[in-house]
């Protein structure tokens, strides 16, 4: 199921439970040419077009949890709700 953040399609996602953290990703299987650390401490990975093509989203479930949403940066901040995501966190 494909997930939409600020416009930007992510055809995988993978979640993993112990550590919260749900890894997002676009287009073909590939290394990141560049990334950064948004200001809310998530990864976001960039192809060497500039392009985004990933997202590592920390303690999802724990501030979806404690504020409603999850706030990320990819580039401009932006909300997303559970429900938005998918159910991916089951």
């Amino acid at each position: 199921m494909a997930i939409t953040i600020d416009g930007l399609v992510f055809e995988r996602s993978n979640y993993d439970a112990d550590g919260d953290v749900l890894y997002l990703s676009r287009g073909e299987s590939r290394v990141a040419a560049d990334g950064l650390l948004t200001p809310e401490g998530h990864g976001v990975r960039f192809g060497p077009d500039g392009r985004v093509i990933g997202v590592t989203l920390i303690s999802v479930k724990r501030l979806l949890e404690q504020d409603g949403y999850l706030t990320i940066t990819v580039p401009r901040t932006v909300h997303v709700r559970d429900d938005e995501l998918g159910g991916v966190l089951c």
